[in-house]
């Protein structure tokens, strides 16, 4: 079973707490996982974020899971993304040093998948892989990804409606995998979401 460690580090806006889960064996990778909009509710005890953690750490990575700014015992208030972007660059800093030398995963859920494609940007070397469940389209600016993210979204997706998310990665040329009949919150396919990762990583060579 991994182990969950509590963490903190500091970011420009002070202190950022998280929970690091840790593989049985040595890490092959670091993944950090962002949560959904804080003014929404959103925390990285969100299921969806709690689930790619725990997938994460069962494929053998170290996984950081964290609360942005304003969010928990994080210091700050929220910033509509800009300070969001420098706290992935925290954690991510905080990851590398901890863990250094492995490839890195950025994955994020909603809000947390489009601070996750801005933080990308900003990272040298640049992530090995994204991994975004049901991107903010629409509600902020999303930037262009790689074309090997690994994008799913839900069929009925009620907050970010498919549609604006096909014209977003229609220009990408960017692969979406669809989960028929899902919502944004993806209730009851959390295990559906487990498989799709699992299914990515597993025999890949990272």
């Amino acid at each position: 079973m991994p182990t969950l460690k509590k963490f903190s580090t500091t970011g420009t806006a002070g202190n950022l707490e998280g929970i690091i889960h840790l593989p049985d064996e040595s890490p092959r990778a670091i993944a950090v996982v962002a949560h959904p909009l804080p003014t929404m509710g959103g925390t990285m005890e969100n299921k969806v974020v709690t689930t790619l953690a725990k997938t994460f750490a069962e494929l053998g990575f170290v996984a950081l899971r964290f609360n942005f700014r304003g969010v928990g015992a994080s210091s700050g208030e929220f910033d509509n993304g800009p300070g969001e972007v420098e706290d992935v660059l925290a954690v991510v800093r905080h990851a590398r040093q901890e863990y250094s030398g492995l490839p890195l995963i950025l994955s994020g859920f909603s809000f947390g998948a489009y601070v996750q494609a801005r933080a990308a940007q900003h990272l040298h070397p640049h992530p090995h892989k994204l991994v975004l469940i049901a991107p903010a389209v629409g509600h902020f600016a999303m930037p262009p990804v790689p074309h090997d993210t690994l994008l799913l979204h839900g069929e009925l997706d009620e907050v970010v409606p498919l549609a604006d998310v096909l014209h977003w990665a229609r220009p990408l040329h960017l692969p979406i995998v669809v989960l028929p009949g899902a919502g944004h919150f993806f209730h009851g396919r959390l295990g559906q979401i487990k498989q799709i990762v699992l299914h990515e990583f597993n025999g890949q060579r990272i």
